[in-house]
């Protein structure tokens, strides 16, 4: 099965990218993702902006880090865009980044605990309970949301380690799996949030959704700015699936092969010096989607 097609905002871009990267994205592919990572852009704020810019594309949010919301709040914000653009919005939340939630005294000493309490009680405030719990970070004393959106609204889960994605597999309608991820380490990912997945569902459910960033790169030193890219990250080993240069061929393969493992949406991450979004976006709606269909 082919996979559904996406590009992410990558945050080295101003939020005033945006807009032409949604539009876009509205004509050519599936999906379309804000990152929020700190200290840069708001993913609520860019999310409901890029749907109100856009008619048919979907829009996710990878990820909201919930140590900086109270989970309240944050369910009221995901439920009012899902209500505004009923079945185009891909909410997803993480515990984030250590670091980052230290500079903001933010930092748990369980941050998986943190996630597990913010999930269920948000599952649970977006289906239209009232709850009330008293758990080790998250409490809350008979809240119902007004206007929640339709139940089992999405909610998506994701981060990097094995127990964050057996997390993300049993709590969250799908996994979102970070970038520069080798095929290796996504059949990892993978496994662990189907473990998941089984143990909140049972043998009988559905196939688990699985997004997968890909970095993508086409047109002039192509190569070379993969490997640029992923030199920043720390990756230096050359492994299969951490990124893609070259024709709609090499990358249509690449795509075929994260689907193999998993992937239900591939989402194609460009370099922070691509010279053309709204070409590179074209071209994955129309070159590599040709190819796949090939």
């Amino acid at each position: 099965m082919t996979p559904a097609l996406g590009v992410v905002l990558v945050p080295t871009l101003p939020p005033e990218a945006l807009r032409p990267l949604a539009a876009a994205a509205d004509r050519h592919l599936d999906e379309l993702w804000v990152w929020e990572d700190c200290f840069k852009e708001s993913g609520g704020a860019a999310a409901a902006a890029a749907l109100a810019w856009t008619d048919r594309v979907r829009v996710g949010i990878g990820l909201a880090p919930v140590p900086l919301r109270n989970v309240a709040l944050l369910a009221m914000e995901v439920a009012t865009i899902h209500r505004l653009f009923p079945g185009r919005f891909l909410p997803g939340i993480g515990h984030g980044v250590q670091d980052w939630m230290g500079q903001v005294g933010a930092r748990e000493r369980s941050p998986l605990t943190l996630l597990r309490e913010h999930a269920q009680a948000m599952r649970l405030l977006l289906d239209g309970h009232e709850v009330s719990t008293a758990g080790r970070y998250v409490h809350l004393d008979r809240v119902k949301l007004d206007w929640p959106p339709e139940p089992g609204s999405p909610l998506l889960i994701g981060g990097g380690g094995p127990k964050t994605l057996e997390l993300a597999g049993r709590y969250g309608d799908g996994i979102l799996v970070g970038s520069a991820v080798s095929e290796s380490e996504l059949e990892d990912s993978v496994a662990a949030g189907r473990l998941g997945w089984a143990q909140g569902r049972g043998p009988d459910a559905p196939p688990m959704p699985v997004l997968a960033h890909l970095l993508t790169a086409t047109g002039g030193r192509a190569h070379q700015r993969v490997e640029e890219e992923l030199a920043r990250w720390g990756h230096t080993d050359g492994a299969p699936g951490r990124g893609v240069a070259g024709d709609a061929g090499a990358i249509a393969d690449a795509v075929r092969r994260l689907a193999a493992i998993g992937a239900t949406t591939v989402v194609f991450q460009p370099t922070r010096d691509e010279p053309d979004l709204d070409g590179f976006v074209e071209f994955l709606g129309t070159d590599v989607r040709a190819a796949l269909d090939g």
